[in-house]
């Protein structure tokens, strides 16, 4: 009756992994941009993490990018 929902987090990972590759950065430098541990960008890249809004704003700040370049896959 509805419309199937997918679980956003894979595209969104895909998209952090996307421009931070672009920039030739690694997790590690990400992660210290937007003050964050690594191993959070790890599960967001892989699609595990559940991302608070203000977490997303500076993963976007980090690499350059405004949150509607992030989310407009999903």
């Amino acid at each position: 009756m509805g419309t199937k929902v997918t679980d956003p987090r894979k595209p969104l990972g895909y998209a952090v992994k996307r421009h931070r590759l672009k920039l030739g950065m690694t997790q590690e430098q990400l992660a210290e941009a937007a003050d964050l541990h690594w191993t959070f960008i790890s599960g967001i890249e892989r699609g595990v993490r559940n991302v608070s809004i203000l977490k997303l704003f500076k993963i976007a700040d980090a690499l350059n990018v405004r949150v509607r370049d992030l989310v407009k896959d999903l």
